[in-house]
């Protein structure tokens, strides 16, 4: 166990908006297969030395474990961190979970095998020392292994629908869907890593009946929906914009039909 993490106000903020809700709820009722797909990219096997950065809940760092790898799972959240612990205990997995800030991780260097992270690290607010992390925690050889949203997929886009309603974001922060950029997530590891692939996949999701079922679980269960609403609660206009835009961009992606498809990018890279 590490000890727990001194935050500045800005990562206080992070940890405060992920607690909103249930976010365990999206992680296992829609994005689960993501989990599955990244600890097998990550090459998850006995032997092998994980750590999951922005574990969330464990959607990752729980398959990697079931396939045989030694896993730490670290998150900035607590509320998080205890689901995932009850889930791997339900499932008799053995993980250890703590709370870290992915800027800052507590490991030495070239501790771990493989450093991982599915639709987790993206949405540190300052990309460059995340990837540095991620590059240091890992020995020479290792793996690093990630699924983002792209800017141009349906939750990039719903970044796009939530931020005139969000809280401005930290001054020099970059938008979390940059990490879906495959010539972004180059320039951000640079020379540090070899054979970095990086591949657009879909994601279908086939959880919601219709848009209005999409908003309305998202307003109730995902973080960021969540602070955006109350952000502007006091204004029952912009309210009510709101609902509009999210219906609007649910529809434009044909959620409840055969064609509701999240993309993402899956990137994986060797440590110099």
């Amino acid at each position: 166990m590490t000890d727990t993490p001194v935050l500045d106000p800005i990562k206080q903020r992070a940890r405060a908006m992920w607690a909103l809700g249930d976010y365990d709820a999206v992680a296992t009722g829609v994005i689960a297969e993501l989990g599955t797909v990244l600890a097998t990219a990550a090459g998850a096997a006995p032997g092998v030395r994980i750590l999951d950065v922005a574990a969330g809940s464990g959607n990752a760092s729980l398959p990697a474990a079931a396939a045989g790898a030694t896993v730490v799972a670290s998150d900035l959240t607590p509320e998080l961190l205890e689901t995932g612990r009850l889930r791997a205990a339900e499932q008799g997995l053995d993980i250890r979970w703590d709370e870290a800030d992915a800027e800052h991780l507590p490991y030495g260097d070239g501790e771990f095998d493989v450093a991982m992270s599915c639709v987790g690290v993206m949405f540190a607010p300052f990309h460059q020392p995340v990837a540095d992390e991620l590059v240091r925690v890992v020995r020479p050889g290792g793996r690093i292994a990630l699924a983002n949203w792209t800017p141009e997929g349906f939750i990039g886009q719903l970044f796009a629908t939530l931020k005139p309603y969000a809280a401005a974001p930290p001054s020099g922060a970059t938008p979390g869907p940059r990490w879906g950029d495959e010539a972004h997530v180059r320039s951000l590891f640079g020379d540090a890593v070899t054979d970095l692939r990086a591949e657009r996949h879909l994601l279908g999701v086939t959880t919601f009946a219709d848009a209005a079922g999409f908003r309305d679980f998202f307003a109730r269960h995902y973080g960021p929906t969540i602070a955006a609403y109350r952000n502007v609660a006091d204004d029952p206009e912009r309210t009510a914009a709101l609902d509009r835009d999210l219906l609007a961009v649910a529809e434009r992606f044909g959620a409840g039909t055969a064609d509701f498809a999240w993309e993402y990018l899956l990137v994986t890279a060797e440590r110099r």
